[in-house]
């Protein structure tokens, strides 16, 4: 008779296709999808970047038409739905704070808005172009796991993903808009932050193709050594499944070989050596 592990935490991520500009019509169908992984015992769902809204804006004006805000009826709507299910949901979005615009990712539960992450690394693409870089990284501690959020380019700058492990995340999610370009960033940059910093790691990337940018799926979940946990294809919407133990990401001292071969994720850290990272930025051409 098998057991169940009852610390574990059931997470899902979503890759699917979204309507370009169709805030309504994307958020019907997270409201479905939402239904479908609160069924399967999912406790947290992610969507890929910029779910409501689409990525691939021409203009300031296009994408300033599409943006909401975290008041909009589309959130509220979501919340309303995150409630009623007791799930927690990360959604992206192009996102209005002020007169500010943003590529953002908004965590929703049972008590109402989690938090807002706003990229901070910004590619010269898409939406990106037209948007305010965020200022803040932070951890959300759900009540049964502790969620970094960090979008898509982000997942370059290892100081990112760095800063929320030591902020005491236990899963570092990256919602993304992955291009062909972006195939070994897809296939090899979640393995390596879960690795470097004995985590959990989900990437969910689109599918589907908008104005003329194809995106690439292979979306997965790895786990506190680095290793795919489940991974999707490049082409197929799918929503990946992965049961996660968060203490097991909590224990950073890695024993080995006991008095032989130990290493400690954060103890063995030499902050003072990396004196160049937290120098003030300069342009390199």
């Amino acid at each position: 008779m098998s057991t169940v592990k009852t610390n574990t935490v059931k997470i899902a991520g979503v890759q699917t296709d979204v309507k370009f500009g169709d805030v309504a019509a994307n958020v019907e169908l997270t409201l479905q999808v939402m239904n479908e992984t609160k069924q399967a015992g999912a406790y947290l769902t992610v969507f890929p970047e910029c779910s409501l809204t689409g990525y691939c804006f021409d203009t300031a004006e296009e994408a300033e038409a599409v943006g909401i805000s975290m008041q909009s009826s589309a959130v509220a709507t979501l919340l309303k739905a995150a409630k009623k299910l007791d799930l927690y949901v990360i959604v992206g979005f192009a996102e209005w704070d002020g007169e500010r615009l943003h590529n953002s990712v908004a965590c929703l539960g049972p008590q109402g808005i989690v938090g807002c992450y706003r990229k901070i690394h910004l590619p010269y693409l898409g939406l990106d172009r037209f948007t305010s870089p965020g200022t803040k990284l932070e951890v959300l501690e759900l009540p049964r796991l502790k969620v970094g959020m960090n979008i898509c380019y982000d997942c370059s700058f290892p100081e990112a993903c760095r800063v929320l492990m030591l902020e005491g995340a236990d899963l570092v999610v990256y919602p993304t808009n992955w291009p062909p370009t972006s195939g070994l960033t897809a296939e090899v940059i979640p393995n390596a932050r879960a690795l470097e910093n004995h985590i959990y790691v989900m990437s969910v990337n689109r599918i589907g193709t908008e104005r003329g940018f194809q995106f690439i799926g292979k979306s997965r979940v790895c786990d506190p050594r680095g290793a795919t946990i489940i991974g999707a294809t490049a082409d197929e919407p799918v929503v990946l499944y992965a049961d996660i133990d968060p203490q097991w990401s909590r224990k950073k001292h890695l024993i080995n070989i006991p008095g032989v071969h130990e290493v400690h994720r954060v103890n063995d850290r030499r902050p003072k050596s990396y004196g160049r990272i937290i120098q003030p930025d300069s342009q390199v051409s």
